[in-house]
């Protein structure tokens, strides 16, 4: 087993390397004067199983190094190369839903399975059926048995709702509510009227003097969750927490945070929160014993499923 690091998520890298004990691949991911993008290897990794650990959230340079590390390995003849994905770039356009738009996401797969990935292992994805744009294995792993380990370790939750800031994410609400000794759930009937642009219209369940535990995959804009989080304020509730997985975090969204109701937001090292975004609202809970658990039962063909039974 063998690991390699691009440059977007290098501390989740490192952390997986030192609890697999393994150190990571000595090679060059950088840039010419121009910019183009520049990977050099500079051990042998003939025969292996080559894990590449990053993510391709923006700029598209991530996508491209991951995608530059892989065709290198390719041709230094690795025998397996599992391309270890925290967050899956273009996730949310998994579908033609207006005239003449791509489906990026199954672009991104194709991409990476050209380039000559053997399996892909991917932490929450946005839509469970992207899955199926792959033609190679696909591990799909979940986060929340890191936050229920947390919450139920950090937070008094006796009289907590757990709610779904959209009809999309009810199951997942679903799964938390059922693992955190079978909290009821609420659901937002949430209206998009353009990409990053929604509207909450209603709560859809008793909220009413209860603690909320609002539970979704990415905030990007957090004009979602900020704007649920007033609605469940405005119908009554008291503290509000939230555990999102990918910290996306653009344009203005800490200021938002910060104006918000919400107290607590969890989320996980997917994605690098840069200092200037650091708030003390935000706690991130790191995934790197998840994803050393599932490299270590990948390579020694051991089921993944076991992790979240």
């Amino acid at each position: 087993m063998k690991l390699i690091a691009g440059n977007s998520n290098a501390k989740i890298a490192k952390e997986i390397s030192n609890k697999l004990n393994i150190p990571l691949v000595d090679s060059i991911i950088t840039k010419f004067s121009d910019g183009e993008i520049r990977v050099q290897i500079n051990e042998s990794v003939r025969g292996s199983h080559v894990f590449v650990i990053q993510s391709t959230n923006p700029p598209a340079d991530n996508l491209l190094e991951l995608i530059f590390i892989i065709d290198a390995l390719r041709r230094a003849s690795a025998e397996k190369i599992t391309a270890v994905i925290p967050y899956y770039g273009y996730a949310r356009q998994d579908k033609k839903d207006a005239p003449r738009v791509p489906i990026s996401s199954r672009v991104v797969a194709n991409l990476l399975t050209t380039a000559g990935v053997s399996r892909i292992m991917v932490l929450e994805l946005h839509a469970e059926q992207i899955q199926g744009f792959f033609n190679v294995p696909v591990d799909h792993l979940y986060s929340s048995p890191v936050f229920v380990e947390y919450l139920l370790k950090n937070e008094k939750l006796e009289n907590t709702v757990v709610v779904s800031p959209d009809a999309g994410r009810v199951n997942r609400a679903r799964s938390i509510a059922k693992k955190l000794n079978n909290l009821p759930i609420a659901v937002i009937d949430k209206r998009r009227s353009s990409p990053n642009q929604s509207e909450v219209m209603h709560v859809v369940g008793e909220v009413k003097d209860r603690d909320i535990l609002i539970v979704d995959d990415i905030i990007d804009t957090a004009g979602t969750i900020t704007k649920a989080a007033e609605a469940l304020k405005y119908n009554g509730a008291k503290r509000i927490i939230a555990c999102v997985t990918h910290p996306l975090l653009s344009g203005d969204a800490i200021a938002k945070l910060k104006k918000s109701p919400i107290d607590k937001l969890y989320t996980s090292d997917s994605v690098v929160i840069p200092e200037e975004k650091k708030i003390e609202k935000i706690e991130v809970l790191s995934m790197a014993n998840l994803f050393a658990s599932a490299i270590k039962r990948v390579y020694n063909k051991e089921s993944i499923s076991a992790l979240f039974d």
